[in-house]
């Protein structure tokens, strides 16, 4: 299994941190290697030819019978035995080493007798100033890379800010607030490449696609809102007469299914005005203090299904008893219509959980909540009942969750706040 990687490292602003660290140290390394190289050659090169003119110079009087000066010998003691072979062998050479617990530069060449001339040039002045070039370089680099992580952060959290923007903006607006707009400044008040705000880079072009999309998704849905409460206008006036007509005609099998028809259809009707009122937002609460217990045992009464009621624990809760009674009685209905027996209503505290005993909530539902008209598998679906149940709960600032039980059946669990 492949080791898992913590959490901070997934974001684009450590990885952009990362990769300028990363080129930042491999720049430097390079530069830094470069001059040290270049430096210490030509350093070590000066020390050689200075070595090597003393040498000759030293083998010069060593030849015309003078005293050698200080620093020149035969044999001397220190001699490497590498530069001394060298030079017995009849080459020259120069070699760094100690001598005495300084940096000395050697040079060694052959005189008779198989013996090495050599002479000692004092190589502590080279070698500390490699060593101050080295710490120059390591306190530059170190200076560089920070500033230049400094500045690639500042300008990587600008573009992450702003993608973290863009980001909750299409999370409000995926939640429903189709009000929400990034505004990026990038974006001015055009939609060309450039505007008054200057040029338009890649995350004001997501900027400005994502309020464009929501521009354009908010007024389709609003056209959509309108035509619904529209088309539910126009036929309640009709539909009420429609009902009035169908009370009057007389008892009978062909009757029934009249009635029947006309009062699916008004009950459409309303379902779909309610929605109208929920979708606007304009809702009021009428707020009252309510025991739950009571409340749902009413509800389930109203709805003559036979439910079972559960009171595990009663609170008072303040809420508006209509909405309320609205949300459970859709509940239960729809677990009595599109689920199988016992339904069973539990109140536990503020929370308040129905369940039946059928197939469960289709996965759409369970993942996205319900959708109007939505159906599934060519069945009737969960649609207008649970719909208006949601919107009615977020009105009484409450919670609706909806899942399936692990040894089968659909649970929507109503959570309110409680006093």
């Amino acid at each position: 299994m492949r080791p898992g990687l913590p959490q901070w490292s997934g974001t684009l602003a450590a990885k952009a941190a990362a990769f300028i660290t990363v080129m930042c140290c491999a720049l430097a390394a390079l530069l830094g290697v470069l001059v040290h190289v270049q430096v210490t050659n030509q350093t070590v090169g000066q020390a050689r030819d200075q070595a090597l003119q003393r040498l000759t110079q030293a083998t010069e009087r060593y030849e015309a019978g003078d005293t050698l000066r200080r620093g020149a010998g035969v044999d001397p003691p220190g001699l490497p035995g590498e530069l001394r072979d060298l030079a017995v062998a009849g080459d020259r050479g120069t070699m760094v080493a100690e001598r005495e617990g300084h940096p000395t530069m050697w040079a060694a060449g052959p005189v008779d007798g198989e013996r090495a001339l050599a002479v000692a040039v004092d190589y502590s002045q080279q070698a500390r100033t490699i060593e101050g070039l080295d710490r120059a370089i390591l306190w530059s680099s170190g200076l560089a890379i920070g500033a230049t992580l400094l500045v690639g952060a500042f300008a990587v959290t600008r573009v992450t800010r702003r993608l973290h923007t863009t980001a909750l903006v299409a999370r409000r607006i995926s939640a429903g607030d189709l009000d929400a707009r990034v505004k990026d400044p990038r974006t001015g008040p055009g939609t060309g490449p450039r505007t008054k705000a200057g040029p338009q880079d890649e995350v004001a072009a997501v900027a400005a696609a994502l309020d464009s999309m929501a521009a354009s998704l908010q007024g389709k849905l609003l056209a959509e809102q309108r035509f619904t409460a529209d088309v539910a206008h126009e036929l309640r006036t009709p539909l009420t007469g429609l009902h009035a007509a169908a009370e009057l005609l007389p008892p009978g099998r062909p009757t029934e299914p009249v009635r029947d028809r006309v009062a699916a259809l008004r009950t459409l009707t309303e379902d779909l005005l309610e929605i109208s009122r929920l979708d606007t937002g304009r809702e009021r609460l009428e707020l009252d203090t309510e025991r739950l217990g009571p409340l749902a045992e009413r509800t389930v009464r109203a709805a003559g299904n036979g439910a079972e009621v559960r009171v595990v624990r009663d609170v008072s809760v303040e809420t508006d008893r209509r909405r309320l009674e609205r949300v459970l009685g859709n509940l239960v209905a729809n677990a009595h219509q599109h689920g199988r027996g016992p339904v069973v209503l539990t109140v536990d505290g503020p929370v308040v959980t129905v369940r039946d005993h059928g197939d469960g909530f289709p996965e759409y539902l369970v993942t996205h909540g319900p959708q109007r008209f939505r159906t599934e598998g060519g069945t009737r679906g969960h649609g207008l009942g649970l719909t208006i149940a949601r919107g009615q709960a977020e009105v009484l600032g409450a919670r609706l969750e909806f899942a399936n039980a692990p040894e089968g059946g659909a649970v929507a669990t109503l959570k309110l706040a409680a006093e």
